[in-house]
């Protein structure tokens, strides 16, 4: 099983990002995914989750600004995140739900 994120980078605060994590080595369509993040010295958090029917969960503190989904024929979940905060910086994670699958993690930089 393989995760691979992608698009990380610097913006400055009030810009957009689009995280994408492609996934291989499963059964795609099956699987709750997952975004999580963790900001320098603090603990890995759950951002936000999209089940096999599209079902979305968020935090609260990206309620209104990140927008999971997934496209089941790329085998591809995607995090849009708009109106980013310096707060929002964080190495971000891709996930398979309950499972030991993450990928590498792609770094996101928001500048005040």
């Amino acid at each position: 099983v393989q995760l691979q994120a992608f698009g990380g980078g610097l913006v400055q605060a009030g810009g957009s990002l689009r995280l994408s994590c492609a996934a291989s080595g499963i059964i795609f369509s099956i699987k709750t995914m997952g975004w999580y993040r963790q900001p320098p010295g603090k603990q890995r958090e759950l951002v936000a989750s999209i089940t096999t029917t599209h079902n979305t969960n968020y935090a609260d503190s990206v309620v209104g600004r990140f927008t999971i989904s997934r496209d089941n024929t790329k085998n591809t979940v995607y995090l849009q995140m708009n109106s980013l905060k310096p707060e929002d910086t964080a190495v971000y994670y891709c996930t398979i739900l309950r499972s030991n699958y993450w990928g590498q993690g792609t770094l996101v930089t928001v500048s005040s």
